[in-house]
């Protein structure tokens, strides 16, 4: 069967993935279970899932929907057809004051909060995975999180959602005349579901039961709580569909209700002698107020004392002891001190071994946050190599939970889990414990075996708790789901699916399951490949900043095909082998942008950039590094020859129209695809000479050297007949009567990123040797500093020290390399008057700005410059990468798209960056002049 040719008759062809390399790619989430699927598809609409629904249906090929892939339990991977939802379904609209959210299934729940956020609301939960994780998998998981507690998850905070079920019927809990419709067109489910609803009611015992559960938290099976806290089918079935997994429908759209998010907060750390007494001040605080109480045992905590910055007393804690991360919120101040008041009352009943200290200041706030959440990324990146990290997500009757982590801990050393960490959201009585595990010996899977059935035993029998509180049931827990609730309510959800799903195409094995060792089944092995692909979790959250992610491949899907190439390797499937590595050299390495925000958002830090640039090291033959190499010994020629070049092409359209270059170089790409493409926003340079004579002769002292970036140079000319960059740079020194010296032989000097960023490893050290020399001869060995001004050079160089000899390594730590928003910001500024302002402005903060940490900086300066100032949600990577855009113009395109969209809802007085080639992809992809930020300086002061 030709499953992709078959999908055309559902979906256009670009919107089926059937290569190897997707199918490989996508058989990872971010559990520790691992399937093919046989396609993955990008339906956009109702009626396209309605078509994968009878697709499905007539060719009995399961269908699993996936949003982040962020899920924990295996609820998101599948042998049948992959329903992608994260590159489209991105719906989001703030209703009722910002009282209520409409959001589609690809929205970020962080995305959603930063709508909100002006509302002074969020919506109730509150996932540590929420920077990654999407709405359809927060709804379909039930998701909570770490203040949200019970009232405020995903099912109590849902208003109406709107759904397809499998039989291709669409309803909307908003629409009244669904009610009826959903009776006579579905007449089936409509009497099972009335027949669950009165077999509950009439028992109550069971009704008791049901209603006890879910006073903690508990996402094991169906939502049965549905069928007592509504009476009519629909909406009892619309609320079973949350916390569903996927397995009863397809959710297309939802209304949240919001709650507040308070502006004031006040937050502590407080030391306990053990677990115990950590544990018996949980009440207390939460009746208190506390709105966070999370606990930490001393094995977590130990995980974190490498992390810069730690309470030095964590090093010096008992090794029994235990730590409450507690937080307080209030509207204002007066709210946030009544709440804070009622902790010191209670204070001197607690078993503290410090005095609490509170903060109210957001950056320490935010570090303390950094602590908690920094456990379980710890472990993973200290792990051995080949294992895997498990988190594992269950809920004890909080008045139980110290004897319950106490047992716990006791089944950690019968099995052997000599590093496990217990952390969690202690108000509930819900805690995470995480643990490595390989899966590459029987053994190791016995191991697990036993020691989850022992889970389960301690949860269940002896405590009552709840195997899953918020993670989901998934394949992991679906063995166990009629242990936790018995026969009659397992029989329930059992009968519900059937009603629903009665061919189970829907997520098989997900919730309910019939096989007692599913959750040992399909298991993931981790093949140790190298350094960055052995750390990796898996988690996706990486894949949120990806440039790449809506073209080809992100970071995370870059790991998975690794580590399948190793496999296919080492099984000796040389064909597959082949196929895969053919895919990879397009999909994993040309349109990676290597920009590193990847590692920004990895829990263990691993910048995928950096992998790649190695592996087109590996990839480059003695012929291509000498070449480079060359290139970079007679680097003033060739920039010269670049510019000639730029001068050609603008002669050639002056003759023969403005776009001429343009629509040539496309049709040589469509001949030759690495040919490069031409941007209509390519300005030559003027003549370098009169802009240093210029600088030469200023008649203000020197006060720093200025390296304008052989981009600058040779391409930095401005639209609408403006100032070049550089002679703009020296207005504004010359504003602040400060003066700025261009060196005579700058011409044949370069950061090398055009070097680094494709892997010519000796050019690269060859060009950073040649600067740094040249740095120290200018600086007057590093009495001056050394401005640049395109920010991406600027990290360059501030990286460029492992290429360095010895002796320029010593050169190099005495040389102040400053961007150019360090100088505008620090030296500028305080010596020129602003004169005017712009109304309103977008900014576009690089990739490389947000690396070194000066974002804050780079909007500081805007504020002084403009009465407003935006910077897009979506702003993020432009993909350009120096000058890959030009090689793989795709990559560039998808990745502004979002942000190019964001921006055009609104005009703006001026449009702002700091890189030359980000402000040309941007002005490409919006429609408007990206300048500068310099330019905007010389405006106005």
């Amino acid at each position: 069967m030709n499953i992709g040719k078959l999908l055309e008759s559902v979906l256009p062809e670009d919107r089926i993935k059937c290569r190897l390399i997707d199918l490989v790619s996508y058989a990872s989430d971010a559990g520790f279970y691992h399937l093919r699927p046989k396609a993955v598809v990008q339906p956009v609409s109702e009626e396209e899932i309605k078509g994968l629904f009878r697709f499905s249906h007539e060719n009995k090929i399961p269908l699993t929907f996936r949003a982040a892939g962020t899920s924990l339990s295996g609820q998101s991977i599948t042998d049948g057809i992959l329903v992608e939802l994260s590159k489209y379904w991105k719906g989001l609209k703030i209703e009722d004051d910002g009282a209520s959210v409409r959001v589609e299934p690809g929205v970020i729940g962080s995305v959603v909060n930063a709508r909100l956020k002006k509302y002074f609301k969020k919506i109730g939960p509150d996932p540590a995975s929420i920077n990654s994780a999407m709405m359809g998998g927060i709804l379909s998981n039930n998701a909570s999180g770490m203040c949200c507690g019970v009232s405020r998850n995903s099912y109590h905070t849902t208003k109406y959602i709107r759904f397809v079920l499998p039989d291709g019927n669409v309803f909307s809990t908003e629409n009244s005349a669904d009610y009826k419709r959903f009776e006579t067109e579905c007449q089936e489910a409509y009497q099972q579901i009335a027949v669950l609803r009165d077999q509950i009611r009439a028992n109550p015992e069971l009704h008791n039961r049901i209603r006890s559960k879910y006073k903690t938290k508990n996402t094991v099976g169906y939502s049965v709580n549905a069928f007592i806290d509504h009476h009519e089918p629909l909406d009892i079935l619309a609320h079973l569909l949350i916390g569903s997994e996927g397995t009863l429908g397809f959710i297309s759209e939802a209304v949240m209700h919001t709650v507040p998010d308070y502006p004031v907060k006040s937050t502590a750390l407080l030391y306990f002698p053990d677990i115990y007494a950590a544990c018996q001040a949980i009440v207390p605080l939460t009746l208190s107020g506390a709105e966070a109480v999370e606990l930490m045992d001393r094995a977590s905590l130990r995980s974190v004392e490498h992390i810069k910055g730690v309470p030095d007393v964590l090093k010096v804690l008992p090794e029994t002891a235990a730590a409450l991360l507690v937080e307080y919120q209030g509207n204002n101040e007066a709210e946030l001190q009544a709440k804070t008041s009622g902790f010191l009352g209670l204070s001197p009943g607690l078993s503290v071994l410090y005095p609490p200290v509170f903060t109210s200041d957001p950056l320490e706030q935010a570090f303390l946050w950094k602590i908690r959440k920094g456990m379980f990324p710890a472990v993973g990146a200290v792990r051995r190599s080949g294992t895997t990290v498990i988190l594992e997500d269950i809920a004890f009757p909080v008045e139980q939970l110290g004897d319950a982590i106490l047992d716990l801990q006791q089944l950690f050393k019968k099995h052997g889990y000599q590093n496990a960490i217990i952390f969690g959201h202690a108000k509930d009585g819900n805690i995470h414990f995480v643990v490595t595990q390989a899966f590459d010996s029987e053994s190791e899977i016995e191991r697990y075996d036993r020691f989850l059935n022992e889970v389960v035993d301690l949860v269940v029998k002896k405590y009552d708790g709840a195997l899953k509180a918020e993670h989901g049931t998934g394949r992991n827990m679906a063995p166990f789901v009629e242990t936790e609730w018995g026969a009659e309510v397992y029989q329930i959800m059992k009968s519900l699916k059937q009603v629903v799903d009665p061919e189970n195409l829907l997520n098989p094995g997900v919730i309910i399951n019939e096989d007692k060792k599913a959750h040992i089944r399909d298991l993931k092995e981790l093949q140790q490949v190298e350094e960055e692909v052995d750390k990796c979790m898996e988690c996706g959250f990486c894949e949120y900043k990806c440039p790449s992610r809506n073209v080809t491949l992100t970071p995370r899907r870059r790991i998975v095909v690794r580590r399948e190439l190793l496999k296919l390797k080492s099984q000796g499937k040389k064909q597959q082998h082949k196929e895969l590595l053919d895919q990879y050299q397009y999909d994993g390495l040309d349109t990676c942008a290597v920009d590193g925000l990847c590692a920004t958002a990895c829990p263990v830090d691993i910048n995928t950039g950096m992998l790649v640039k190695r592996l087109r090291k590996e990839n480059h033959s003695d012929f291509a590094n000498n070449v480079a190499l060359t290139i970079a010994k007679n680097f003033g020629t060739v920039a010269t020859s670049v510019k000639i070049g730029l001068q050609a092409g603008m002669a050639v359209n002056r003759i023969f129209g403005d776009n001429s270059l343009l629509k040539l170089t496309k049709g040589m790409k469509e001949v030759v695809p690495l040919f490069p493409l031409w941007s209509n926003q390519l300005k030559p340079s003027p003549g370098l000479a009169g802009q240093i004579k210029r600088s030469q002769n200023s008649g203000n002292a020197v006060g720093a050297v200025y390296f304008p970036t052989c981009i600058s140079r040779n391409m930095g000319g401005a639209q609408d007949d403006k100032k070049s960059i550089i002679d703009t740079f020296l207005n504004v020194a010359e504003k602040a009567r400060m003066g700025l010296l261009i060196p005579d032989d700058i011409q044949s000097t370069c950061c090398g990123q055009l070097f680094s960023s494709k892997g010519f490893n000796k050019a690269f050290s060859y060009t950073a040797n040649e600067t740094i020399e040249k740095l120290w001869k200018w600086t007057d060995e590093g009495r001056l500093p050394v401005v640049l001004d395109i920010t991406s050079c600027t990290f360059t160089l501030h990286h460029c020290r492992p290429s360095l000899s010895e002796a320029n390594k010593l050169k190099f730590d005495k040389i102040k390399i400053l961007d150019s928003i360090d100088y505008i910001l620090d030296y500028i500024l305080p010596a020129v008057t602003v004169k005017r302002t712009k109304k309103e402005i977008v900014l576009h903060p690089v990739c490389s700005l947000q690396k070194m940490g000066l974002e804050a900086k780079f909007l500081k300066i805007a504020h002084q410059l403009a009465d407003k100032v935006d910077v897009p949600l979506s702003a993020g990577c432009c993909g350009m990468a120096g000058d890959r855009g030009f090689w793989f113009p795709e990559l560039t395109r998808s990745a502004t798209l979002p942000e190019a969209e964001e921006v055009k809802q609104k005009e703006y007085d001026g449009y702002y960056s700091t890189a030359k080639t980000c402000e040309m992809n941007l002005s490409d992809a919006v429609g408007k002049n990206y300048e500068s930020i310099v330019y905007l300086l010389d405006e106005c002061v």
